[in-house]
Protein backbone atom coordinates (compact mmCIF):
# COMPACT_ATOMS: atom_id res chain seq x y z
CA UNK A 1 0.00 0.00 0.00
CA UNK A 2 1.34 3.45 -0.87
CA UNK A 3 2.35 5.76 1.95
CA UNK A 4 -0.65 8.05 1.32
CA UNK A 5 -3.01 5.41 2.71
CA UNK A 6 -0.71 3.83 5.32
CA UNK A 7 -0.85 4.76 8.99
CA UNK A 8 2.39 4.38 11.00
CA UNK A 9 1.38 1.66 13.47
CA UNK A 10 -0.09 -0.64 10.81
CA UNK A 11 2.78 0.08 8.42
CA UNK A 12 5.15 -0.95 11.21
CA UNK A 13 3.45 -4.34 11.53
CA UNK A 14 4.03 -5.06 7.84
CA UNK A 15 7.50 -3.56 7.61
CA UNK A 16 10.45 -5.74 6.56
CA UNK A 17 11.99 -5.13 9.97
CA UNK A 18 8.98 -6.51 11.83
CA UNK A 19 8.62 -9.44 9.43
CA UNK A 20 12.21 -10.50 10.11
CA UNK A 21 11.71 -9.98 13.84
CA UNK A 22 8.69 -12.31 13.74
CA UNK A 23 10.68 -14.89 11.80
CA UNK A 24 13.34 -14.77 14.49
CA UNK A 25 10.69 -15.11 17.21
CA UNK A 26 9.46 -18.33 15.60
CA UNK A 27 13.00 -19.67 15.18
CA UNK A 28 13.82 -19.02 18.83
CA UNK A 29 10.57 -20.59 20.03
CA UNK A 30 11.43 -23.71 18.04
CA UNK A 31 14.99 -23.68 19.39
CA UNK A 32 13.77 -23.46 22.99
CA UNK A 33 11.36 -26.32 22.32
CA UNK A 34 14.20 -28.43 20.88
CA UNK A 35 16.24 -27.72 23.99
CA UNK A 36 13.35 -28.71 26.25
CA UNK A 37 13.06 -31.97 24.32
CA UNK A 38 16.81 -32.55 24.63
CA UNK A 39 17.53 -32.48 20.92
CA UNK A 40 19.60 -29.27 21.13
CA UNK A 41 22.03 -28.56 23.99
CA UNK A 42 20.49 -26.11 26.45
CA UNK A 43 23.65 -23.99 26.60
CA UNK A 44 23.65 -23.70 22.80
CA UNK A 45 20.00 -22.64 22.76
CA UNK A 46 20.69 -20.12 25.53
CA UNK A 47 23.71 -18.73 23.70
CA UNK A 48 21.77 -18.32 20.46
CA UNK A 49 18.86 -16.60 22.20
CA UNK A 50 21.26 -14.16 23.87
CA UNK A 51 23.13 -13.35 20.67
CA UNK A 52 20.54 -13.58 17.92
CA UNK A 53 19.15 -10.33 16.60
CA UNK A 54 16.82 -9.65 13.67
CA UNK A 55 19.05 -8.98 10.67
CA UNK A 56 18.65 -5.80 8.71
CA UNK A 57 16.51 -6.03 5.57
CA UNK A 58 19.52 -4.68 3.67
CA UNK A 59 21.74 -7.58 4.76
CA UNK A 60 19.07 -10.14 3.91
CA UNK A 61 18.65 -8.52 0.50
CA UNK A 62 22.40 -8.72 -0.12
CA UNK A 63 22.44 -12.43 0.59
CA UNK A 64 19.22 -13.07 -1.33
CA UNK A 65 20.77 -11.54 -4.45
CA UNK A 66 23.00 -14.63 -4.57
CA UNK A 67 20.84 -17.25 -2.86
CA UNK A 68 17.54 -16.30 -4.54
CA UNK A 69 15.74 -17.51 -1.39
CA UNK A 70 14.67 -15.01 1.23
CA UNK A 71 14.31 -17.44 4.14
CA UNK A 72 17.72 -18.99 3.45
CA UNK A 73 19.16 -15.48 3.30
CA UNK A 74 17.55 -14.67 6.64
CA UNK A 75 18.93 -17.84 8.26
CA UNK A 76 22.44 -17.12 6.97
CA UNK A 77 22.24 -13.47 8.08
CA UNK A 78 21.31 -14.45 11.63
CA UNK A 79 23.75 -17.36 11.83
CA UNK A 80 26.76 -15.33 10.73
CA UNK A 81 26.80 -13.60 14.15
CA UNK A 82 26.31 -16.75 16.23
CA UNK A 83 29.62 -18.57 15.90
CA UNK A 84 29.80 -22.39 16.14
CA UNK A 85 26.45 -22.58 17.96
CA UNK A 86 24.78 -21.22 14.86
CA UNK A 87 24.62 -24.73 13.43
CA UNK A 88 21.53 -25.30 15.60
CA UNK A 89 19.68 -22.31 14.20
CA UNK A 90 16.75 -23.33 11.93
CA UNK A 91 17.28 -26.94 13.06
CA UNK A 92 14.82 -29.34 11.39
CA UNK A 93 12.65 -26.58 9.99
CA UNK A 94 11.50 -25.80 6.48
CA UNK A 95 10.97 -22.26 5.27
CA UNK A 96 7.18 -22.35 5.52
CA UNK A 97 7.38 -23.47 9.14
CA UNK A 98 8.89 -20.09 9.85
CA UNK A 99 7.09 -17.93 7.30
CA UNK A 100 3.55 -19.21 7.88
CA UNK A 101 3.85 -19.24 11.66
CA UNK A 102 5.38 -15.76 11.71
CA UNK A 103 2.59 -14.49 9.46
CA UNK A 104 0.12 -15.56 12.16
CA UNK A 105 2.01 -13.31 14.59
CA UNK A 106 1.80 -10.36 12.23
CA UNK A 107 -1.89 -10.97 11.58
CA UNK A 108 -2.55 -11.07 15.31
CA UNK A 109 -0.78 -7.75 15.81
CA UNK A 110 -2.46 -6.14 12.80
CA UNK A 111 -5.83 -7.55 13.80
CA UNK A 112 -5.61 -5.89 17.21
CA UNK A 113 -5.16 -2.52 15.49
CA UNK A 114 -8.18 -3.11 13.26
CA UNK A 115 -10.34 -4.11 16.21
CA UNK A 116 -9.46 -0.85 17.94
CA UNK A 117 -10.31 1.02 14.74
CA UNK A 118 -13.65 -0.75 14.51
CA UNK A 119 -14.39 0.08 18.13
CA UNK A 120 -13.73 3.77 17.53
CA UNK A 121 -15.86 3.76 14.38
CA UNK A 122 -18.72 2.03 16.16
CA UNK A 123 -18.57 4.43 19.10
CA UNK A 124 -18.69 7.40 16.72
CA UNK A 125 -21.72 6.00 14.89
CA UNK A 126 -23.57 5.16 18.12
CA UNK A 127 -23.00 8.66 19.50
CA UNK A 128 -24.35 10.36 16.37
CA UNK A 129 -27.24 7.87 16.18
CA UNK A 130 -28.36 8.82 19.68
CA UNK A 131 -27.96 12.49 18.85
CA UNK A 132 -30.32 12.12 15.88
CA UNK A 133 -32.64 9.37 17.09
CA UNK A 134 -35.68 11.62 16.39
CA UNK A 135 -34.29 13.68 13.52
CA UNK A 136 -36.95 12.91 10.92
CA UNK A 137 -35.93 12.41 7.31
CA UNK A 138 -37.46 10.71 4.32
CA UNK A 139 -36.54 7.10 3.74
CA UNK A 140 -35.79 6.21 0.15
CA UNK A 141 -36.08 2.93 -1.72
CA UNK A 142 -34.79 2.68 -5.29
CA UNK A 143 -33.71 6.30 -4.77
CA UNK A 144 -37.39 7.35 -4.53
CA UNK A 145 -39.20 8.76 -1.49
CA UNK A 146 -40.72 5.91 0.52
CA UNK A 147 -41.73 6.67 4.13
CA UNK A 148 -40.29 8.78 6.95
CA UNK A 149 -37.54 7.41 9.16
CA UNK A 150 -34.98 9.10 11.37
CA UNK A 151 -31.37 9.81 10.67
CA UNK A 152 -30.51 8.19 13.98
CA UNK A 153 -32.26 5.00 12.96
CA UNK A 154 -30.20 4.94 9.78
CA UNK A 155 -27.01 5.26 11.83
CA UNK A 156 -28.15 2.63 14.34
CA UNK A 157 -28.21 0.15 11.46
CA UNK A 158 -24.63 1.09 10.67
CA UNK A 159 -23.62 0.45 14.29
CA UNK A 160 -25.04 -3.06 14.28
CA UNK A 161 -23.34 -3.80 10.95
CA UNK A 162 -20.00 -2.61 12.30
CA UNK A 163 -20.46 -4.82 15.36
CA UNK A 164 -21.15 -7.82 13.13
CA UNK A 165 -17.98 -7.05 11.22
CA UNK A 166 -16.01 -6.73 14.43
CA UNK A 167 -17.36 -10.01 15.79
CA UNK A 168 -16.74 -11.79 12.49
CA UNK A 169 -13.15 -10.60 12.48
CA UNK A 170 -12.43 -11.10 16.18
CA UNK A 171 -14.21 -14.37 16.87
CA UNK A 172 -13.82 -16.14 13.55
CA UNK A 173 -11.27 -14.92 11.01
CA UNK A 174 -8.54 -13.76 13.42
CA UNK A 175 -9.12 -16.70 15.74
CA UNK A 176 -8.72 -19.16 12.89
CA UNK A 177 -5.48 -17.45 11.90
CA UNK A 178 -4.04 -17.97 15.40
CA UNK A 179 -2.34 -21.08 14.06
CA UNK A 180 1.25 -22.21 13.59
CA UNK A 181 2.93 -25.18 11.97
CA UNK A 182 6.36 -26.72 12.49
CA UNK A 183 5.64 -30.01 10.75
CA UNK A 184 8.36 -29.94 8.13
CA UNK A 185 8.60 -30.30 4.38
CA UNK A 186 5.26 -32.05 3.71
CA UNK A 187 3.65 -31.96 7.16
CA UNK A 188 4.79 -35.39 8.36
CA UNK A 189 7.14 -34.21 11.17
CA UNK A 190 9.92 -36.24 9.52
CA UNK A 191 12.58 -33.75 10.68
CA UNK A 192 10.67 -32.33 13.65
CA UNK A 193 8.25 -33.72 16.24
CA UNK A 194 4.60 -32.98 17.04
CA UNK A 195 5.68 -32.14 20.60
CA UNK A 196 8.16 -29.60 19.25
CA UNK A 197 5.33 -27.92 17.35
CA UNK A 198 3.09 -27.94 20.41
CA UNK A 199 5.74 -26.43 22.69
CA UNK A 200 6.81 -23.78 20.17
CA UNK A 201 3.24 -22.75 19.36
CA UNK A 202 2.44 -22.54 23.06
CA UNK A 203 5.36 -20.14 23.52
CA UNK A 204 4.04 -18.03 20.65
CA UNK A 205 0.42 -18.00 21.82
CA UNK A 206 -0.72 -20.05 18.83
CA UNK A 207 -2.44 -23.39 18.26
CA UNK A 208 -0.83 -26.10 16.10
CA UNK A 209 -2.47 -26.79 12.74
CA UNK A 210 -4.19 -30.22 13.05
CA UNK A 211 -3.03 -31.31 9.59
CA UNK A 212 -0.69 -29.28 7.41
CA UNK A 213 1.23 -29.87 4.23
CA UNK A 214 4.35 -27.78 3.72
CA UNK A 215 2.08 -24.80 4.35
CA UNK A 216 -0.95 -23.93 6.39
CA UNK A 217 -4.21 -24.50 4.50
CA UNK A 218 -5.06 -21.31 2.65
CA UNK A 219 -8.77 -21.40 3.40
CA UNK A 220 -7.76 -19.69 6.66
CA UNK A 221 -6.17 -16.80 4.79
CA UNK A 222 -9.07 -16.59 2.35
CA UNK A 223 -11.50 -16.32 5.26
CA UNK A 224 -9.41 -13.55 6.76
CA UNK A 225 -9.33 -11.56 3.52
CA UNK A 226 -13.06 -12.13 3.13
CA UNK A 227 -13.74 -10.76 6.62
CA UNK A 228 -11.66 -7.68 5.86
CA UNK A 229 -13.51 -7.23 2.58
CA UNK A 230 -16.87 -7.42 4.35
CA UNK A 231 -15.89 -4.63 6.73
CA UNK A 232 -14.67 -2.58 3.78
CA UNK A 233 -17.94 -3.25 1.96
CA UNK A 234 -19.88 -1.99 4.98
CA UNK A 235 -17.82 1.18 5.08
CA UNK A 236 -18.47 1.61 1.38
CA UNK A 237 -22.21 1.26 1.95
CA UNK A 238 -22.11 3.96 4.61
CA UNK A 239 -19.94 6.19 2.44
CA UNK A 240 -22.28 5.82 -0.54
CA UNK A 241 -25.17 6.96 1.66
CA UNK A 242 -23.22 10.01 2.77
CA UNK A 243 -22.33 10.81 -0.83
CA UNK A 244 -25.97 10.61 -1.91
CA UNK A 245 -27.22 12.73 0.97
CA UNK A 246 -24.52 15.33 0.28
CA UNK A 247 -25.65 15.91 -3.32
CA UNK A 248 -26.70 19.48 -4.10
CA UNK A 249 -30.34 18.50 -4.63
CA UNK A 250 -30.50 16.91 -1.17
CA UNK A 251 -27.79 18.65 0.94
CA UNK A 252 -28.91 16.78 4.05
CA UNK A 253 -25.35 16.17 5.24
CA UNK A 254 -21.89 17.53 4.46
CA UNK A 255 -18.39 16.31 5.16
CA UNK A 256 -16.28 18.36 7.58
CA UNK A 257 -14.65 21.22 5.71
CA UNK A 258 -11.59 22.80 7.32
CA UNK A 259 -10.56 26.42 7.32
CA UNK A 260 -8.52 27.08 4.20
CA UNK A 261 -9.60 23.85 2.52
CA UNK A 262 -10.25 23.88 -1.24
CA UNK A 263 -12.86 21.66 -2.84
CA UNK A 264 -11.73 22.24 -6.41
CA UNK A 265 -8.76 23.77 -8.15
CA UNK A 266 -11.12 25.49 -10.60
CA UNK A 267 -14.49 26.04 -8.87
CA UNK A 268 -14.31 27.88 -5.54
CA UNK A 269 -17.85 26.93 -4.56
CA UNK A 270 -17.17 23.17 -4.46
CA UNK A 271 -17.46 21.20 -1.23
CA UNK A 272 -17.13 17.62 -2.34
CA UNK A 273 -17.55 14.37 -0.34
CA UNK A 274 -13.94 13.42 -1.01
CA UNK A 275 -13.38 11.23 2.04
CA UNK A 276 -16.52 9.21 1.39
CA UNK A 277 -15.44 8.78 -2.22
CA UNK A 278 -11.99 7.70 -1.09
CA UNK A 279 -13.54 5.05 1.14
CA UNK A 280 -15.48 3.70 -1.83
CA UNK A 281 -12.34 3.51 -3.94
CA UNK A 282 -10.28 1.69 -1.30
CA UNK A 283 -13.13 -0.74 -0.64
CA UNK A 284 -12.70 -1.92 -4.23
CA UNK A 285 -9.07 -2.73 -3.49
CA UNK A 286 -9.85 -4.74 -0.36
CA UNK A 287 -12.70 -6.56 -2.10
CA UNK A 288 -10.47 -7.48 -5.04
CA UNK A 289 -7.84 -8.79 -2.63
CA UNK A 290 -10.39 -11.20 -1.17
CA UNK A 291 -10.71 -12.80 -4.60
CA UNK A 292 -6.94 -13.37 -4.60
CA UNK A 293 -7.32 -15.15 -1.27
CA UNK A 294 -9.83 -17.52 -2.82
CA UNK A 295 -7.54 -18.15 -5.79
CA UNK A 296 -4.74 -19.07 -3.35
CA UNK A 297 -6.66 -21.93 -1.74
CA UNK A 298 -6.05 -24.46 -4.54
CA UNK A 299 -2.31 -25.20 -4.51
CA UNK A 300 -0.54 -28.13 -6.16
CA UNK A 301 -0.11 -31.28 -4.06
CA UNK A 302 1.61 -30.44 -0.75
CA UNK A 303 2.32 -26.91 -1.94
CA UNK A 304 3.56 -24.63 -4.66
CA UNK A 305 4.48 -20.97 -4.30
CA UNK A 306 1.85 -19.42 -6.55
CA UNK A 307 0.17 -18.05 -3.43
CA UNK A 308 3.32 -16.56 -1.95
CA UNK A 309 3.91 -13.58 -4.21
CA UNK A 310 0.23 -12.66 -4.16
CA UNK A 311 -0.04 -12.86 -0.37
CA UNK A 312 2.95 -10.57 0.08
CA UNK A 313 0.83 -7.90 -1.60
CA UNK A 314 -2.80 -8.55 -0.70
CA UNK A 315 -2.57 -9.39 3.01
CA UNK A 316 -0.54 -6.33 4.07
CA UNK A 317 -2.41 -4.06 1.65
CA UNK A 318 -5.82 -5.19 2.91
CA UNK A 319 -4.87 -4.49 6.51
CA UNK A 320 -3.29 -1.16 5.62
CA UNK A 321 -6.21 0.00 3.49
CA UNK A 322 -8.85 -1.04 6.02
CA UNK A 323 -6.93 0.54 8.90
CA UNK A 324 -6.85 3.82 6.98
CA UNK A 325 -10.52 3.50 6.00
CA UNK A 326 -11.64 2.97 9.59
CA UNK A 327 -9.71 6.00 10.77
CA UNK A 328 -11.14 8.24 8.05
CA UNK A 329 -14.65 6.88 8.50
CA UNK A 330 -14.62 7.57 12.24
CA UNK A 331 -13.31 11.08 11.55
CA UNK A 332 -16.02 11.60 8.95
CA UNK A 333 -18.85 10.49 11.25
CA UNK A 334 -17.54 12.45 14.23
CA UNK A 335 -17.45 15.68 12.22
CA UNK A 336 -20.36 15.06 9.85
CA UNK A 337 -22.54 18.14 9.41
CA UNK A 338 -26.16 17.03 9.73
CA UNK A 339 -28.92 19.38 8.49
CA UNK A 340 -32.31 18.48 10.05
CA UNK A 341 -34.05 21.47 8.51
CA UNK A 342 -32.99 20.38 5.03
CA UNK A 343 -34.16 16.84 5.76
CA UNK A 344 -37.59 18.14 6.71
CA UNK A 345 -37.73 20.35 3.64
CA UNK A 346 -36.90 17.40 1.37
CA UNK A 347 -39.51 15.29 3.11
CA UNK A 348 -42.19 17.92 2.49
CA UNK A 349 -41.08 18.26 -1.12
CA UNK A 350 -42.69 14.87 -1.69
CA UNK A 351 -46.17 16.46 -1.45
CA UNK A 352 -47.15 14.15 1.42
CA UNK A 353 -47.08 11.05 -0.76
CA UNK A 354 -45.46 9.00 1.99
CA UNK A 355 -48.88 8.84 3.71
CA UNK A 356 -50.12 6.54 0.93
CA UNK A 357 -49.63 3.24 2.77
CA UNK A 358 -51.35 4.45 5.94
CA UNK A 359 -54.29 5.59 3.85
CA UNK A 360 -54.37 2.29 1.96
CA UNK A 361 -54.47 0.26 5.17
CA UNK A 362 -57.14 2.48 6.68
CA UNK A 363 -59.36 2.03 3.63
CA UNK A 364 -58.93 -1.75 3.76
CA UNK A 365 -59.78 -1.72 7.47
CA UNK A 366 -62.90 0.32 6.63
CA UNK A 367 -64.18 -2.60 4.55
CA UNK A 368 -62.97 -1.67 1.04
CA UNK A 369 -61.52 -4.43 -1.12
CA UNK A 370 -57.72 -4.08 -1.22
CA UNK A 371 -57.26 -3.62 -4.96
CA UNK A 372 -60.03 -1.02 -5.10
CA UNK A 373 -58.46 0.81 -2.16
CA UNK A 374 -55.06 0.63 -3.84
CA UNK A 375 -56.42 2.13 -7.09
CA UNK A 376 -58.12 4.97 -5.23
CA UNK A 377 -54.94 5.91 -3.36
CA UNK A 378 -52.70 5.42 -6.37
CA UNK A 379 -54.85 7.67 -8.56
CA UNK A 380 -54.56 10.55 -6.12
CA UNK A 381 -50.86 9.90 -5.62
CA UNK A 382 -50.08 9.97 -9.32
CA UNK A 383 -52.09 13.15 -9.73
CA UNK A 384 -50.18 14.77 -6.87
CA UNK A 385 -46.91 13.88 -8.56
CA UNK A 386 -47.89 15.00 -12.04
CA UNK A 387 -49.57 18.23 -10.97
CA UNK A 388 -47.21 18.90 -8.03
CA UNK A 389 -50.14 19.22 -5.66
CA UNK A 390 -50.45 18.21 -2.04
CA UNK A 391 -51.55 14.58 -1.74
CA UNK A 392 -53.40 15.26 1.51
CA UNK A 393 -55.56 17.98 -0.03
CA UNK A 394 -56.41 15.84 -3.05
CA UNK A 395 -57.47 12.98 -0.78
CA UNK A 396 -59.61 15.28 1.38
CA UNK A 397 -61.42 16.36 -1.79
CA UNK A 398 -62.03 12.77 -2.93
CA UNK A 399 -65.54 11.82 -1.79
CA UNK A 400 -64.84 8.08 -2.19
CA UNK A 401 -62.12 8.39 0.47
CA UNK A 402 -62.99 11.27 2.78
CA UNK A 403 -66.20 9.73 4.11
CA UNK A 404 -64.59 6.39 4.95
CA UNK A 405 -61.64 7.26 7.22
CA UNK A 406 -60.49 9.85 9.75
CA UNK A 407 -57.92 11.66 7.63
CA UNK A 408 -56.74 13.97 10.43
CA UNK A 409 -55.49 11.01 12.44
CA UNK A 410 -53.85 9.42 9.39
CA UNK A 411 -51.73 12.39 8.37
CA UNK A 412 -49.55 12.25 11.49
CA UNK A 413 -45.79 12.40 10.94
CA UNK A 414 -44.97 11.18 14.44
CA UNK A 415 -46.76 7.89 13.71
CA UNK A 416 -43.78 6.78 11.63
CA UNK A 417 -41.25 7.11 14.42
CA UNK A 418 -43.32 5.84 17.32
CA UNK A 419 -41.27 2.63 17.61
CA UNK A 420 -37.82 4.16 17.23
CA UNK A 421 -37.12 3.79 20.94
CA UNK A 422 -37.35 0.01 20.60
CA UNK A 423 -34.39 0.03 18.22
CA UNK A 424 -32.40 2.25 20.54
CA UNK A 425 -33.06 -0.12 23.42
CA UNK A 426 -31.41 -2.78 21.29
CA UNK A 427 -28.53 -0.40 20.65
CA UNK A 428 -28.08 0.07 24.39
CA UNK A 429 -28.02 -3.71 24.81
CA UNK A 430 -25.31 -3.87 22.14
CA UNK A 431 -23.17 -1.44 24.14
CA UNK A 432 -23.42 -3.68 27.19
CA UNK A 433 -22.23 -6.83 25.44
CA UNK A 434 -19.07 -8.13 27.03
CA UNK A 435 -16.02 -8.78 24.92
CA UNK A 436 -15.00 -12.47 24.80
CA UNK A 437 -11.74 -13.22 26.56
CA UNK A 438 -9.05 -15.10 24.65
CA UNK A 439 -5.94 -16.52 26.22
Amino acid sequence: MIARYSRPAMAGVWSDENRLACWLEVELAALDAWAELGAVPEDAARSIREQARPPSPQRVAELEATLHHDTAAFVDAVAETLGPEGRWFHHGLTSSDVVDTALALQVREAGALLLRGLERAEEAVVARAREHRRTICIGRTHGIHAEPTTFGLKLAGWAFELERGRARLREEALERMRIGKLSGAVGTYAATEPELERLACERLGLEPEPVSTQVLPRDRHAELLGALALVAASLERFAVEIRHLARTELAEVAEPFGRGQKGSSAMPHKRNPVIAERLCGLARVVRANAMVGLENVALWHERDISHSSAERVVIPDSFLALDYMLDRFAWLVEGLEVRPERMLRNLEAGHGLFFSQRLLLALVESGLERDAAYRLVQGNALRAQEEERDFRELVRADAEIAGRVDLDSLFDLDWYIRNVDTVFERLTALDRKEEPVHA
